[in-house]
């Protein structure tokens, strides 16, 4: 049968849109790890200065104040998160604030894991993001920046007073070098560096403030702490772990691609330009969206929409008629088209968003690619919808 749907000429040249792991830099080949001291012990000089440039690297592109500790430790932005929910909380009422499924996690953590009596839960649907009038700040605070999973963001750090009492717990990762963080209002900062900058997987970043630190060399949580926990020795900041000391072995394969992320943005103008970027892929969206009517942002308020994960909701009378089985399928089957043809991999909404699309438009992303991208969206709806029994 002659295929009546003409495909668009042009692919995105990088056809990696997934949220994480995100899309390599421009330019980037396997000749970018070739510093790196593989076989080597983390522990030895060149891998302690690896790690020592990794810290250096990120203060300075991401503008991390100097009396700010940044340490590199493991499981990714998950164990950087749970690291400082188990060190930090206890000693005052807390308020955990969520608005989609990882701040869902953290509530978990903390209401049946660490069974915190005086935790206040704030929640928000997808797609909003919760009051913050309503929030204590002199309780510490446990938010997620940009909601990964649900295209939503903190619009800015107004709403934190600079005099609080608390520590704000901040899961900047997804916003961290494509969003500015006011690190004067955040306490705790932690990102995954396979994100904006798409480095490898498997480590996380722990920003602490010193009140983050007097916390921490103050107060002794009622629970014990495994080993992988532990940021102090002694009732002391255990410094070691944000001068390259590691408290388990690192992938130095891992470091390098993050050195070399960093030193790229560097180059091209730092956070100025990583935020630049990011905007204008978002931006290619936004104008995309405004005349594609079967499309809207999941996030419809427009100061709190991301622009790294960008999520997108099938609005078309013919789709929203469907069932929610009947609109994951719709999507299955448009990615799916997406994926066989190698324009984009990896874009359907997180499992327990509404369904719909997450296209990341982080740093790494070419505003060209994702250009192109929009046209095969439109070719590819047309053809699933063509195949609608509704």
């Amino acid at each position: 049968m002659t295929d009546t749907f003409t495909a668009p000429a042009v692919k995105p040249v990088i056809p990696n849109f997934s949220s994480g792991p995100c899309a390599k830099r421009p330019g980037w080949t396997v000749e970018a790890l070739k510093g790196t001291p593989v076989g080597r012990s983390h522990r030895a000089k060149i891998g302690k200065a690896k790690l020592a440039e990794a810290i250096d690297l990120t203060r300075k592109v991401l503008r991390v104040p100097a009396d700010y500790r940044i340490g590199i430790v493991p499981a990714s932005d998950t164990g950087a998160v749970e690291m400082a929910l188990w060190s930090l909380l206890g000693e005052r009422p807390v308020d955990m604030l969520a608005w989609e499924s990882f701040g869902s996690g953290w509530v978990t953590d903390v209401v049946k894991q660490l069974k915190l009596k005086d935790a206040r839960v704030f929640e928000a649907p997808y797609g909003d993001i919760v009051d913050f009038a309503k929030v204590d700040f002199d309780h510490d605070v446990v938010f997620t920046w940009n909601g990964t999973t649900s295209g939503v963001r903190v619009p800015n750090g107004d709403v934190i007073p600079a005099d609080r009492q608390g520590l704000t717990i901040c899961d900047a990762t997804s916003a961290a070098f494509a969003q500015p963080l006011p690190f004067d209002k955040l306490d705790v900062v932690t990102f995954s560096w396979q994100k904006v900058l798409g480095g490898e997987g498997a480590h996380g970043i722990l920003i602490l403030s010193p009140r983050a630190v007097a916390r921490l060399e103050s107060y002794k949580p009622a629970w014990p702490l495994p080993k992988i926990f532990r940021l102090t020795s002694g009732g002391k900041i255990n410094e070691g772990i944000f001068k390259g000391d590691t408290i388990n072995t690192p992938s130095m394969i891992a470091v390098e691609d993050y050195i070399d992320a960093l030193k790229w943005a560097d180059g091209i103008g730092g956070l100025e330009a990583l935020i630049a970027r990011a905007n204008a892929n978002t931006q290619v969206l936004v104008d995309w969206v405004a005349v594609t009517p079967s499309v809207a942002f999941l996030a419809k308020t427009e100061a709190i929409r991301s622009n790294t994960s960008v999520c997108l909701s099938f609005v078309d009378p013919r789709i929203a008629a469907l069932d929610v089985d009947g609109q994951q399928a719709f999507v299955k089957s448009l990615v799916g088209l997406l994926d066989k043809e190698g324009v984009a991999y990896d874009i359907a909404a997180y499992r327990d968003a509404p369904p719909g699309l997450r296209i990341w438009c982080g740093a790494t992303v070419e505003a060209s690619d994702v250009a192109a991208l929009t046209k095969w969206i439109d070719w590819a709806f047309a053809k699933v919808v063509a195949g609608l029994k509704v």
